[in-house]
C-alpha cells in the first residue's frame, strides 16, 4: 500500500491485518512499560528500560514497513489501543465523521473509583491526559468538588505546566464557578455571582444555619464542604458505609427544612402548615421521596406537591436538592449547573464548534451527555457502576461503556480514534 486509505471499507480491512498479523498485545506491554517507567537510580532497571525501548521501536518499525505511507499511524495505534478499542474507534468515525476535540471528564467515580484506585487518579490515566494535551486537545474536568481540591490533585498528576498551559479549564461545585489557568482576566469566573440577589441570599441563610441550628446528634456526625456557594454535607464516616449512609439520610431531611424556611425568610412568609420543600422535592425525585419515607418524614397528608404555593415554588423551581446515598446531601443552583459550566469554559478556551468526550457517572453528568447528543457536540461513556439513568442513555447511544476504575480503557479508545481520522486527511 502506498497511499492514505480513504476509503472506510479499506479502513476496516488494514485494521484487520494489524491485529492478525501483528502480536500487538506484546507492543503495548512494551509501550506501556516505556511510558509509565518510574524514574529509579539502578543500572539493572535502567538496562531492562533500554531493552524494553529496543524491543518497541524494532516491532513498530515493522509495522511502518508493513503499511507504508500509513505505517506511522498503525504503528502508534498498535501501541495504544486494543483490537476492541481501534475497531470501537473506527466504528464511531464512521458514524460521526469527528473526533474530539475536548474531552469534558468527571473525576470522582470516573477518572478515580474508591473501590478501585483508592481515590487516586491512575498514572496510565494521566499519561494518557497527557498524550491528549500534547495532541493539542483541551481538557474539562468537571466535577462537583471544590476548586482547591481540583486544583490540587491535577497539579500533582499533571503538573504545573500542562494544569496552567491555558488548556486545562475546570468547572468546579457542579457549576458555580470556572477556573482556566493562564487566561487573564477569564482565568476564574463566579458564575453564582450572576443569580438573583434573593436567591444567593437563600443560599446564605441556609449556609448560617446549616451547622450552627442542627441538633447536637446530627452536627457531630457531618461537616459542610468547603465549596464558595454550593452547601453539601459530607459524613464524618467513611464513604458508603452504614454510618454514613444514616447520616446523610438525616442530613438530607433537614437540609429540606433548612432550605423551605430559608425561603421563607426571604418572602416574609409565615404559612400555616410546613413540609412544603418536602413535598416538592419528593415528588420531583424518587430518591429523596424513598429516604423521607424511610425517615418516616413526609410532609402532612394535607400537604401535596399540587398545593405548594406558587411563591414557594418559584424559588423551589431554581434550586436543586441532590442525594448521594451514603455520600453527599446537596443543595445548588439549577441555573447553574455542569453543561453551564461547560459551555462557560468552552468559550474561555475558544472552541466554538465542540465534539466532546464525555465522561461521568451520576445525575450531573448525565445533564452534560444529553446536551452533548441533543446538540450534537460529542459522545457519551461511563464506568459499569455508573447510575442506572446514566448507563441506559449510553447504552442507547454508542454503548461506551468501560470498567470501573478504568477510565483509560476509554480514553485509548479516543486516542485510536483520533490516530485513524489521520489515514484520511
Amino acid at each position: 500500500m502506498t497511499h492514505s486509505p480513504e476509503d472506510p471499507m479499506e479502513r476496516y480491512d488494514l485494521l484487520y491485518r494489524l491485529y492478525d498479523e501483528f502480536d500487538t498485545r506484546t507492543v503495548r506491554s512494551y509501550a506501556e512499560f516505556v511510558e509509565l517507567f518510574p524514574p529509579v537510580d539502578s543500572r539493572v532497571a535502567l538496562e531492562g528500560w533500554n531493552d524494553a525501548n529496543t524491543q518497541l521501536r524494532d516491532r513498530k518499525t515493522a509495522i511502518r514497513r508493513r503499511f507504508a505511507d500509513a505505517g506511522d499511524t498503525f504503528a502508534e495505534l498498535a501501541a495504544t489501543a486494543t483490537r476492541e478499542q481501534a475497531f470501537t474507534a473506527l466504528d464511531l468515525l464512521a458514524k460521526y465523521g469527528r473526533t474530539p476535540n475536548v474531552l469534558v471528564l468527571d473525576v470522582d467515580e470516573t477518572l478515580r473509583s474508591a473501590g478501585t484506585t483508592d481515590n487516586e487518579i491512575p498514572r496510565e490515566t494521566l499519561h494518557l491526559l497527557t498524550q491528549f494535551h500534547e495532541a493539542g486537545i483541551p481538557i474539562v474536568i468537571c466535577t462537583g468538588q471544590t476548586l482547591e481540591n481540583v486544583k490540587g490533585f491535577l497539579i500533582q498528576g499533571l503538573g504545573n505546566e500542562i494544569v496552567f498551559s491555558g488548556d486545562v479549564s475546570i468547572v468546579y461545585e457542579a457549576g458555580t464557578g470556572v477556573f482556566t489557568p493562564g487566561r487573564g482576566a477569564d482565568t476564574k469566573q463566579l458564575l453564582y455571582s450572576n443569580l438573583d440577589e434573593r436567591i444567593k441570599t437563600i443560599f446564605s441563610n441556609a449556609r448560617s444555619r446549616v451547622l450552627a441550628d442542627a441538633p447536637a446528634d446530627l452536627r457531630r456526625d457531618y461537616h459542610l464542604q468547603g465549596n464558595e456557594f454550593n452547601l453539601t454535607i459530607k459524613p464524618n464516616f467513611e464513604t458508603g458505609s452504614n454510618q454514613a449512609r444514616e447520616t446523610i439520610d438525616r442530613a438530607l431531611v433537614y437540609l429540606i427544612d433548612v432550605l423551605e424556611e430559608s425561603v421563607e425568610a426571604v418572602l416574609g412568609a409565615t404559612p400555616s402548615v410546613s413540609g412544603f420543600a418536602r413535598a416538592y422535592y419528593a415528588d420531583k425525585d424518587p430518591e429523596i421521596r424513598e429516604v423521607l419515607t424511610r425517615r418516616d418524614a413526609r410532609p402532612p397528608a394535607e400537604v401535596t406537591p399540587e398545593s405548594v404555593p406558587e411563591q414557594f415554588r418559584e424559588f423551589f423551581e431554581l434550586i436543586d436538592v441532590a442525594y448521594y446515598e451514603a455520600d453527599a446531601a446537596e443543595i445548588g443552583s439549577l441555573e447553574l449547573n455542569k453543561v453551564y459550566g461547560i459551555e462557560s469554559a468552552l468559550d474561555v478556551l475558544g472552541i466554538e464548534d465542540p465534539f466532546a468526550l464525555v465522561m461521568g457517572d451520576s445525575k450531573s453528568d448525565l445533564r452534560m451527555m444529553r446536551w452533548a447528543q441533543d446538540n450534537d457536540t460529542g459522545i457519551a461513556a461511563a464506568p459499569e457502576h455508573a447510575s442506572e439513568d446514566v448507563l441506559d442513555h449510553v447504552r442507547e447511544t454508542d454503548d461506551l461503556v468501560f470498567d470501573q476504575g478504568d477510565a483509560a480503557e476509554m480514553l485509548r479508545t479516543a486516542l485510536a480514534l483520533t490516530k485513524l481520522a489521520d489515514l484520511s486527511t
